[in-house]
């Protein structure tokens, strides 16, 4: 049995999204999540959890576009950090271009997830959607 692959979002659509949802205070084990934080698989209420869709490039079957490595370059114009809570997010940029979204059936939250990959090493890291913080920034590459 195939599963469908997961719709891929771009900013616009990953905004319609955000500003859809109407969050609720949750006593989930996850906490705020206003910046990136590591998430064990203990704490991931993946029972309560839907993907909404992706934000990585995908092929029509779902998997990964081995077209070329997402970059790792990270979008901060006002001088923010990747671990901030007002740092933008914006798709085409690291981490956010390796991410999947989920939606919370408790608390309506709408949360981003990617995979930190190191030497001996894998974190998952989670931080929950702020529509106002979604920016549609062209990789430097897309302006020339």
């Amino acid at each position: 049995m195939a599963l469908n692959p997961p719709l891929r979002l771009d900013a616009q659509a990953l905004k319609d999204v955000a500003q859809a949802a109407s969050p609720k205070s949750c006593q989930c084990p996850l906490g705020a999540c206003t910046g990136w934080e590591s998430v064990t698989e203990d704490r991931w209420p993946a029972p309560n959890l839907t993907v909404v869709g992706s934000l990585r490039a995908l092929t029509a079957e779902g998997e990964p576009d081995q077209g070329g490595e997402p970059t790792f370059e990270e979008f901060h114009p006002q001088g923010t950090r990747y671990e901030s809570p007002l740092a933008p997010i914006a798709p085409q940029f690291f981490p956010y271009n390796r991410c999947d979204v989920f939606s919370c059936s408790r608390c309506e939250r709408v949360l981003l997830r990617y995979t930190e990959f190191g030497g001996y090493y894998v974190d998952h890291r989670v931080r929950a959607l702020n529509a106002d913080l979604v920016v549609d920034a062209p990789l430097p590459d897309a302006a020339a």
